[in-house]
């Protein structure tokens, strides 16, 4: 699966499906969203059932993912869409940043996280930077996130050692620090090449581990032990 540097946040509208059980909540977010320039909310859902029914039907670019719901709570609900192979990038709603369920919703194949009491400006802002196929890592709070449930999860995964050696040793290097939540920007400015060659190896970084997004790199990195929790 290939990155998309140039998504939907360049083509156009972004188009957004919000979902959350609570009505206020949904219609809030609706109304924020729809006051941004370039950015369209298509549709809304009630649970994850749901959810996955609209995102088949209205393939939306970004999905506004609340965790507890019933029916099918966001990180399975999350789950089912990266299944399918679904375009849409999920961005999950929580109310506190170090809850468990946003890490095993990123290990699921969201593409980051906000706070629900986040301003109208953090969310566009949020929905344009997943839309456009980079992943909302903040390097403090994420970092911490992932380092702390790396550690907590109950059934960890491991992703094979060998898929790290299919990468050469500049790929690796960026791996890295996209772990720790460093921007392209950054991570050029570190090695001293061009913002556009760290794209070219984000993008072939997730061919060759088959991953979705930077988010499930910075996964992968601490699962695999390529990066250390703490």
């Amino acid at each position: 699966m290939t990155a998309q540097p140039e998504g939907p946040a360049a083509a156009g509208t972004i188009r957004v499906l919000v979902v959350d059980d609570q009505m206020m909540v949904r219609e809030g977010f609706s109304v924020l969203l729809n006051a941004m320039p370039g950015i369209e909310v298509i549709g809304e859902a009630v649970d994850g059932r749901q959810a996955v029914a609209q995102v088949a039907a209205l393939r939306p670019d970004v999905v506004l993912m609340d965790i507890r719901m019933p029916q099918l709570n966001g990180i399975e609900a999350t789950r089912e869409i990266v299944a399918a192979d679904s375009a849409a990038k999920v961005l999950v709603l929580t109310t506190f940043d170090l809850d468990e369920y946003v890490y095993e919703a990123l290990r699921a194949g969201a593409s980051g996280f906000l706070l629900k009491d986040a301003s109208a400006r953090q969310l566009a802002d949020g929905v344009r930077v997943v839309a456009s196929g980079e992943a909302l890592l903040a390097p403090t709070v994420t970092k911490r996130l992932i380092s702390e449930f790396s550690r907590l999860s109950d059934t960890p995964r491991q992703p094979s050692l060998a898929q790290v050696g299919d990468l050469t040793e500049r790929e690796t290097e960026v791996l890295v620090q996209i772990a720790q939540g460093l921007s392209n920007a950054e991570i050029a400015s570190r090695l001293v090449v061009a913002e556009s060659t760290i794209k070219t190896h984000v993008s072939r970084i997730l061919v060759k581990l088959g991953l979705r997004d930077r988010t499930q790199a910075a996964v992968f990195a601490y699962e695999t032990g390529l990066v250390r929790p703490g």
